[in-house]
């Protein structure tokens, strides 16, 4: 399994690009936008990230996991080489996910070989659960799910977007979870082949 996980994808994509199979231009990659629905069309994050990666030269193309089936997802994503979930509320994106069947067929997919990229909301739905995105209380939980089982497709949590003014609510959280937490700040990134890691700095 190839897995990356970032704060900001537009802060690192370049060296996580030269870390990929192939060249950029050769691979195509499926940009999940879902986590940013409930923020409109202000979304400069994200339209950061996808601009690095169309400027990287991926084949880009949106796939949003709203109303989708599961078949709808298993048939286009299974078409591509990377699949890209971009950033915004983790909660919104975790509910999405779930009622879409992205969970169960991303799982599959990173398995066989599909290369993972998660950026902040995209990281946290990696991790076993999202209980860390509650942690900071930057993202708010407008869906009110109760379950918040993730991908699960590493076996530690995220803190994206990490500076010393978290320091606390961080410190916190680690003391009520079972999982090892992995910090990353914008300019961090974490590669996981689902058992053995390593953090980069750019």
């Amino acid at each position: 399994m190839k897995i990356f996980l970032t704060s900001q994808a537009s802060r690192v994509m370049a060296k996580v690009a030269v870390m990929l199979p192939k060249p950029a231009r050769e691979l195509k990659l499926a940009f999940i936008p879902t986590a940013g629905d409930p923020y409109g069309d202000d979304k400069p994050w994200m339209d950061a990230d996808r601009a690095m990666l169309v400027g990287l030269g991926f084949q880009v193309e949106d796939f949003d996991l709203k109303n989708k089936t599961e078949d709808d997802v298993r048939k286009t994503l299974s078409k591509f080489d990377v699949i890209f979930v971009a950033g915004g509320n983790t909660f919104y994106l975790l509910n999405e996910a779930r009622q879409s069947g992205f969970l169960k067929v991303a799982k599959e997919l990173v398995k066989k070989g599909t290369v993972y990229i998660g950026s902040s909301a995209g990281s946290y739905l990696a991790c076993p659960t999202i209980e860390a995105a509650d942690w900071k209380h930057a993202d708010r939980n407008i869906v009110n799910i109760t379950d918040w089982t993730a991908l699960g497709i590493v076996d530690f949590l995220v803190i994206a977007h990490y500076s010393d003014k978290y320091k606390e609510a961080v410190e916190q959280g680690k003391k009520t979870t079972k999982y090892k937490v992995i910090i990353l700040t914008d300019n961090h990134f974490v590669k996981s082949d689902g058992e053995k890691y390593e953090i980069f700095t750019v």
